[in-house]
């Protein structure tokens, strides 16, 4: 027996508020094989999402305000964001709710974003009337095509019409967890800044023998600052680095001493050595004495934890006193031999990202569904192997990285705001005190931006010729604008080697320098993941 028409509707039209898709997927079989007048079943499809938005619209008309207000939502959500969101929907709405659409996944968030932040009504239904019919027009076009050309081969009735119409709604959910599985990484193949090195770098090589060419000298970047292993580019002992700084500006590096290579006994001896008599406290840092990007930066806060990182890290290693500051830059510093005085280039304001817990999803969960976290997720994973199956409570705030580096999922920005004459002076007045120092990039931990301002700082780390002007991963710079900072930074680092060559400085061979990075990227394999 057969329902009637007006029953057949009203079952299409209710269907649409548990799934828009099946409901249409449904009206578009049961239209193709005739079981409802097609034009019935069409205007059913599209009374059925519009009806269904309408509902969410007045919904979050109602009550999102209020909600966004609670102060458990504030505590998930942070006012700053909802005001974000809040102006690009101001300025995206029409765009973003048409194509919402085609989009599985969107509906419901623009529907309600819609309503909370007061999208006029006449405007949300008319968008709304619009994007329904261009896709429930899409969808009863592809069945009937789809059943037309199935006609050829089997004879298609209502029962089969809708099971290859489920068929499809399963085939589109399927496709929906694909894409948000690749989501992620299409996201992170669009923004430059995630791309991996051996991509992002290529431009550089050609900059690099450009240069190398211009200045009749491929490794001159190796005596840029002479005193350091190989200018900075490979090989340098930070240790070395951080005594030279502590003898000429003690006042303002964060305490440093070494460990060398041994047995555990020996190693762990000297920890305890240095609780004692230096007054080193917990936490503390523990990073190797040679390493580049961060790489096996740790935050150890028992003798227990000290121990577990010296059995996995077999080379020498640097105990340094925590800073908190909470505030972290990176001073790209430059001082031609021959001039009097230098200049801070370039200045990186340093994000430490932060989940918040909602006493309902896991680490993973969290990270997963944040739009920036998600494209790196698996290096904030690999940080947090113990706990990514944990549900974070409700306020709980998780701070994703310590160590301050890009490639660790450290947010960088440009900080030139933080410029000022004092700040320059001062650290022009260490950088002249160094012997044979002329480029690179000073990593300094500050209370605030008015003291960092005023020139007061803690360093935690003076890299050499490799460092960068790290402000270029801000992402709101283009490509193009990295690539020209990189060049004029290079330029820089050639000439500074020219002038140190022309002084006598001897410039390492290239097969040398490869010899001390294949060295390095040995050693590098047994570091432990950073914090």
């Amino acid at each position: 027996m057969t329902a009637p028409p007006a029953t057949v509707a009203l079952a299409i039209i209710a269907s649409a508020f548990v799934s828009e898709d099946a409901a249409t997927l449904a009206a578009a079989s049961l239209a193709a094989t005739k079981a409802i007048e097609p034009t019935l079943g069409f205007a059913s499809a599209v009374a059925g999402i519009w009806l269904g938005d309408l509902g969410l619209y007045a919904l979050a008309y109602r009550y999102g305000s209020g909600a966004l207000g609670a102060r458990w939502v504030r505590r998930v959500v942070k006012p700053e964001l909802v005001a974000r969101g809040r102006t690009w929907f101001g300025r995206h709405n029409l765009m973003a709710l048409f194509l919402s659409r085609c989009m599985p996944g969107t509906r419901l968030p623009v529907s309600l974003a819609a309503g909370t932040f007061r999208m006029p009504l006449r405007t949300f239904a008319a968008v709304g009337a619009a994007g329904a019919l261009v896709w429930v027009a899409i969808n009863f076009a592809l069945i009937a095509y789809s059943q037309h050309h199935l006609n050829r081969y089997i004879r298609i009735t209502p029962t089969v019409g809708l099971a290859f119409g489920a068929v499809l709604f399963l085939f589109l959910l399927a496709l929906q967890v694909v894409v948000k599985k690749l989501a992620p990484v299409l996201r992170r193949w669009l923004q430059w800044e995630f791309w991996p090195a051996w991509l992002f770098y290529v431009p550089v090589v050609g900059m690099w023998i450009w240069l190398g060419l211009k200045h009749r000298g491929f490794s001159l970047p190796a005596v840029a600052n002479p005193s350091q292993e190989n200018g900075g580019l490979v090989g340098e002992s930070k240790a070395k680095i951080l005594d030279e700084l502590r003898t000429v500006a003690p006042d303002f590096v964060a305490e440093a001493y070494l460990l060398e290579e041994g047995d555990i006994e020996f190693r762990l001896a000297q920890v305890m050595e240095l609780i004692r008599d230096r007054k080193l406290m917990f936490p503390f840092v523990m990073k190797p004495n040679v390493g580049q990007r961060g790489a096996g930066f740790r935050i150890v806060r028992s003798v227990a934890q000290a121990a577990c990182y010296l059995l996995r890290m077999p080379s020498a290693v640097i105990a340094q006193k925590y800073v908190p500051g909470p505030h972290e830059a990176g001073l790209f510093y430059v001082r031609l031999p021959g001039q009097k005085s230098g200049d801070i280039l370039a200045i990186t304001n340093k994000q430490f990202p932060t989940l918040v817990g909602d006493g309902a999803s896991t680490l993973e969960d969290l990270i997963r569904h944040n739009g920036r976290a998600s494209i790196i997720a698996e290096t904030y994973l690999s940080r947090f192997k113990q706990r990514r199956k944990e549900i974070i409570p409700l306020g709980e705030t998780v701070r994703l990285v310590e160590a301050g580096n890009h490639c660790q999922g450290c947010i960088f920005g440009e900080g030139m705001h933080l410029y000022s004459e004092a700040l320059r002076a001062r650290i022009d007045e260490i950088s002249q005190a160094l012997p044979e120092f002329y480029i690179g990039r000073y990593d300094v931990r500050y209370t605030d931006a008015d003291s960092l301002r005023r020139g007061e700082f803690q360093i935690i780390e003076l890299n050499g010729a490799a460092s960068e002007a790290t402000s270029i991963y801000d992402s709101r710079n283009s490509l193009r604008h990295a690539y020209t900072v990189l060049y004029e930074q290079w330029a820089l680092v050639f000439a500074a080697g020219a002038a140190n060559r022309a002084r006598g400085f001897r410039c390492p061979s290239l097969l040398e320098l490869g010899r001390e990075w294949m060295a390095y990227t040995r050693r590098a394999k047994a570091y432990p993941i950073a914090d």
